[in-house]
């Protein structure tokens, strides 16, 4: 089977207080007080109709500064390398990203954001509305991360961040 290219262009950019990957929290969960904005291009802006009825949203991104693809990396927390599928770790080798963030309020092209784990000027691909109805999924499993202990990820999780 022959590997095609896949491109996509970035529909808008999310600006968020985060500028170094060292003080960005992990995960949105330890980033509940960030607050940003998601600028959505002119010409994709009257897709975000319908959207402000929604408490939550995901945001699909580019990780843009992750570096090199690895196929095993140490997870977060963690000193055991595992494999970046098993991980969200950014060096993933299409560097794609998920965030589910609480939607505070649309102005036009612009929607406003809180729990957001996002570095400043991050390329969006494609938002997606967040559906209990469908994602909220009861686990019977998570994998390693069940050997995380939670106070630490709490504390941990937060990186750098005030």
């Amino acid at each position: 089977m022959s590997q095609k290219k896949i491109c996509f262009p970035p529909i808008g950019v999310i600006h968020s207080e985060h500028t170094e990957t060292a003080s960005t929290p992990i995960q949105p969960v330890y980033a509940p007080s960030c607050t940003g904005t998601v600028e959505v291009f002119p010409e994709y802006a009257e897709g975000l109709d319908d959207l402000d009825g929604f408490s939550h949203i995901y945001l699909i991104y580019h990780l843009d500064r992750a570096g090199e693809p690895r196929l095993k990396v140490k997870p977060f927390l963690q000193d055991v390398e595992r494999g970046v599928f098993a991980t969200r770790a950014p060096c993933r080798p299409n560097g794609i990203g998920l965030s589910i963030v609480r939607l505070i309020r649309r102005e036009g092209a612009v929607l406003y954001v809180q729990g957001l784990d996002v570095l400043d000027g991050t390329p969006l691909l494609d938002i997606k509305p967040y559906v209990s109805r469908f994602d909220c999924v009861q686990t019977d499993r998570n994998g390693w991360q069940d050997e995380v202990n939670e106070e630490d990820a709490q504390v941990l999780g937060k990186r750098n961040y005030r």
